[in-house]
Parts: C-alpha cells; sequence; structure tokens
C-alpha cells in the first residue's frame, strides 16, 4: 500500500497531465487563425481638398481637354501621354485624371459662375479620361509661378482609377527649364506616378510635353492586388 504522500502526489501529477492532454486535444480541434489586414488608410494618403476633383465633374470625359485658360495671352502649352498599369507597359483605359493650375499672373482666379467651393483652384480646372489605348492629352496655358516667391510653375494633377475609392495626387508637372526648379527642389520631388518634371518642345506656337504616367508607382497604401 502506498503511503498518503506518495499517494497524494500520484493523484496531483496524474491531474496536470489528464489537463494537459484535454488542452492540446481542443487545440487540435480549433481553426488556424485568419491572419487580420488593418488598413494603413487612403490610398495616397492624406490629400487635401481632395474632393475637390468631383464638382463640375462632367458626366462625359473625354481624353482630350482644352482649359479655360487656352484663351490667356501666354504661352500655350500641350501636355500628353500615356497611362500605364503598374508593369509600366499595360495601358490603362478609363482613368480620370483631374488638374488645375494658376493663370499667367501665378493666381488662381476667380470668375462669375465658378463653384465657390473651388475658388482656392481657381477657374483653370478640368478633367481628361485615357481612352483604349491608355492616352491623354491637355490643351492649356503655361501657368505663372506664384507671385513674390520662389515655387516653381506648376500643374498639380490628381488620379481617379475605376477600381480604387478615392483620388490621389501625383507630383506636380514642373517646367525642366524653370530657373526656379533648382536642385535641391528636384531633389524633394516624390516621383509619384513617375517624373512630373517636362521637357517641353516648341512646335510653331505650342510647347509640347509629355508626360507618362504610371499608376501606383510610390504612392503609398496602393493596393498590391492592383493589376500589374
Amino acid at each position: 500500500m502506498y503511503p498518503i504522500k506518495t499517494l497524494t502526489w500520484f493523484l496531483l501529477l496524474s491531474m496536470i497531465f489528464s489537463s494537459c492532454q484535454d488542452q492540446q486535444q481542443v487545440a487540435s480541434q480549433s481553426p488556424e487563425p485568419t491572419p487580420s489586414f488593418r488598413s494603413t488608410g487612403p490610398v495616397g494618403g492624406p490629400f487635401e481638398n481632395g474632393d475637390f476633383y468631383l464638382i463640375g465633374l462632367p458626366e462625359h470625359i473625354p481624353p482630350v481637354d482644352t482649359s479655360p485658360g487656352w484663351d490667356q495671352p501666354g504661352q500655350r502649352l500641350l501636355i500628353q501621354g500615356t497611362i500605364y498599369h503598374q508593369d509600366g507597359q499595360t495601358p490603362a483605359p478609363g482613368v480620370v485624371m483631374y488638374y488645375y493650375h494658376t493663370d499667367i499672373q501665378g493666381v488662381y482666379a476667380n470668375r462669375e459662375g465658378l463653384d465657390p467651393q473651388v475658388v482656392r483652384h481657381g477657374y483653370i480646372r478640368g478633367w481628361v479620361q485615357s481612352d483604349d489605348n491608355g492616352h491623354y492629352a491637355i490643351y492649356t496655358v503655361c501657368p505663372g509661378p506664384y507671385p513674390g516667391t520662389d515655387f516653381p510653375a506648376h500643374i498639380h494633377p490628381a488620379i481617379k482609377e475605376p477600381d480604387i475609392e478615392n483620388a490621389y495626387y501625383i507630383d506636380e508637372f514642373v517646367f525642366d527649364d524653370d530657373p526656379l526648379l533648382t536642385p535641391e527642389k528636384r531633389s524633394e520631388m516624390e516621383n509619384r506616378g513617375g517624373s512630373g518634371i517636362l521637357t517641353c518642345i516648341q512646335r510653331e506656337d505650342l510647347l509640347v510635353a509629355d508626360r507618362d504616367i504610371i499608376l501606383g508607382r510610390n504612392i503609398p497604401n496602393y493596393p498590391t492586388s492592383a493589376r500589374d
């Protein structure tokens, strides 16, 4: 017959062993944990006045647009290019690009009939939508730099893809020969959608610049499931 102390230890060890077996059995029957994915925010990150592109948005958006600034007495400008998917080779149709810029005086000018919500963007604004081959073209006037500043002249573009809920901005269009576009300012550019630096060619009275756009390039929170 076992001594009482030995019997007590034996019973205690048996209970611990039985408990461990039960826990292992429950664990083996439980399904594998499902990985959780937490959203890191909207595609492109914070975008001040990102909804402005919706104000005045036409029902039909062509691939070619002539801006309200075309008739200003300045240097006329054509920006054209192709919008590509992430692979940089496959054209992306149906992508809307919203743009706005200053007038030739460097001011986001107001005018009669301009929606008061978008006065900050001025009246020189518009939209293009890439065609079946991803092409777009914008006819406008060269903007002036902000008066009394060292900011280079620029055009603000934003992209709205069919399968992404929000619009996001890409690098401003700036001009390679602008003396205000210093090496320091060039180094600060993020190359969102590719380089925004325009090299213009003079064709009679028109400056022509090519600007291809690659969707998702250097865009924060861009979905990895988007088409490559």
